[in-house]
Order: C-alpha cells, then structure tokens, then sequence
C-alpha cells in the first residue's frame, strides 16, 4: 500500500487539496482494492482554506510528523505562498525526501517544495502566471512554464489548478499501469493525458510601445497581418532603415519587428479559432502565414497545441 500524504498549509486551496483524493481514491475504486491510503496532514491537525475559494477550517487526525511515514507528499497551493513557508513544515518535508519519499507539487505549490531547496539544480514548473516569480526566487531551478507536470522520478512538479489532475494520473500510471490509470481517467471525467501543455493557456499581450512613436506603425502592421509583410515593407512604413527599425523595436517593445509580427499573427489566429468556424485554411490566409502547413508549425512551436486541439478546448 502506498502511503499518500497531502500537506494542507493554512490557507491551503479546496479543490487542489481534495485533487489527490478524489483521483488516487478513485484509482481504489477502479483497482477494486486500496492501494492508495490518503492522509491530509495539517501543522496542529488543522488549517483554515483559502478565504477567496470558500473558507472553511478543516480538522484532521494526521500533523507533521505523518509526512515522515509517507511514500507520497503532495504539496498543494496555499493562499500564503509568496510568504516564506513554515519552518515546520519545510523541516517535515527535507526529511520525508531524505527519507525516500517521491514529492510532488500543485499549482503554486512548488514555491513550498522550493523552499526546501529539492528542486534546486531541476527543471520544473508553476502556474505559468507564476513561473517568471519562481525563476526569480530560485534562480537554481531551470523553471518551465509551457509544460502540464515535470517528472524527475522522486520530484514532481505539476502546472496551475487542473494540472493536478494530470499529475495525480500520471502517478497512477507509473504505480499501477496505463489499463487502470485508463480506467481512473474515466470514471474521473478526464482525459488520460491532454493534449498539448500549459502554453495553449499562457496569456501572451502584445508588448507596449510608446505612443508617440511606433504605435502608428503596430497598428498598421494589425491592420495588414493578411498581407506578406517584410522587414523592408514595415521600414518603409515607419519611415527608417531597417537597421533604426530594428533599434527602435528593441527598445521600444522588447522584441524584433518581425517577432513582433509572428506574435500578433498567432494571437490573431487564436481569436478566430475561438469565436468562429472558419477552416485552418482560411484562417492561415487571412493572418498571413499563406498555408495550414505554416499556421499549423508556428502555432505549435508557440502555444504547444494543434490548431484543431486549440478550437475543440476553448471555442
């Protein structure tokens, strides 16, 4: 039997703590016996829930030292998790990883696991909302924000909220094979992996500029994204060499006109995926990549999804 230990800090999120629950408890039903045994483990048995999420306070018979009994920690979110965790509890979860147990972070909860400095050296991930903070804080973690979980064997890193779904099946799929993960997957309503990652969701404004000089130039470029533009026609049209051009975009947005482009195409495309029935090819015609070939690599390489993926979640 596996022991599974879910660390609720005060402030702990309600639906990423019960995720380990309700997917591992579900893996018991389908197997038709307990191989999960879930334990909620709070500092004094008890924490209060995160008050923008419906706050309650939740009694539980398991504390700290339940951690050190653990094969499986899993540290959800906590509304707290910019403030330095407790001592406690980061001291409780070195020593269930000194001991051998597998960790595995939800969401924001990665802040936790790197408080304890587990994840130094390792990639992993974070809501992507996040992520840039986390590479901030802990410049020794290689931080990815495109991906749904990070898998190192005995560290396991899952991105924002329903991520957690995707990271406890996973789990089931490594422990008791692909037939009852499978199994787990439907009676939870999930898929058993989703297609593409976290990027699909990553919200990507345009970068500002100032008004007074190229905003003249980025509209009109949002205005003609049907059209083959090149670096000469957009110097053309702000009045500069290419080699100005460039400086000023540099400068201005952070980017290369070009990129600046390709950025706005893709945002472009994203829109009509969502709000309207137009086929691949149409919609590559009219954001300028001139093929479904071309629409299909750019919007892959930047969102992690397939066009069609795309519209089926979120039109």
């Amino acid at each position: 039997m596996t022991v599974v230990a879910v660390l609720a800090l005060d402030g702990v999120v309600p639906f990423e703590l019960s995720v380990p629950g309700q997917v591992f408890g579900t893996a018991n039903q389908a197997a038709g016996r307990v191989h999960y045994d879930i334990r909620v483990c709070a500092p004094d048995r008890s924490a209060g829930t995160s008050p923008g999420h419906g706050a309650f306070r939740l009694h539980t018979p398991y504390g700290l030292d339940a951690l050190e009994e653990a094969d499986t920690v899993v540290v959800p979110a906590h509304a707290g998790f910019l403030d330095p965790p407790p001592g406690a509890a980061v001291e409780a979860l070195r020593r269930a990883a000194e001991r051998g147990a597998r960790m595995a972070s939800v969401c924001v909860g990665a802040f936790t696991l790197a408080a304890t400095g587990l994840l130094d050296g390792h990639r992993a991930t974070t809501h992507w909302k996040y992520a840039g903070e986390l590479a901030r804080r802990h410049p020794r973690i290689d931080v990815d924000p495109a991906v749904l979980f990070v898998d190192h064997g005995a560290l396991i890193t899952s991105a924002g909220v329903a991520a957690g779904l995707d990271l406890c099946l996973h789990l089931v799929r490594r422990d008791l094979g692909a037939d009852l993960a499978a199994a787990t997957a439907r009676r939870t309503v999930m898929p058993l992996q989703r297609d593409g990652g976290q990027a699909q969701y990553i919200e990507h404004p345009l970068p500002p500029a100032d008004p007074s000089a190229l905003q003249p130039v980025l509209r009109w470029m949002e205005d003609n994204l049907h059209r083959p533009l090149t670096l000469a026609d957009i110097a053309a049209r702000a009045n500069a060499s290419v080699r100005t051009l460039n400086r000023h975009f540099r400068s201005q947005t952070g980017t290369t006109p070009l990129q600046w482009l390709l950025r706005a195409r893709i945002h472009r495309a994203r829109q009509l995926l969502e709000t309207t029935t137009l086929s691949v090819a149409h919609i590559a015609d009219r954001t300028g990549f001139g093929s479904p070939t071309t629409l299909r690599h750019h919007f892959t390489r930047h969102t992690g999804t397939s066009p069609q993926a795309y519209r089926a979640a979120f039109r």
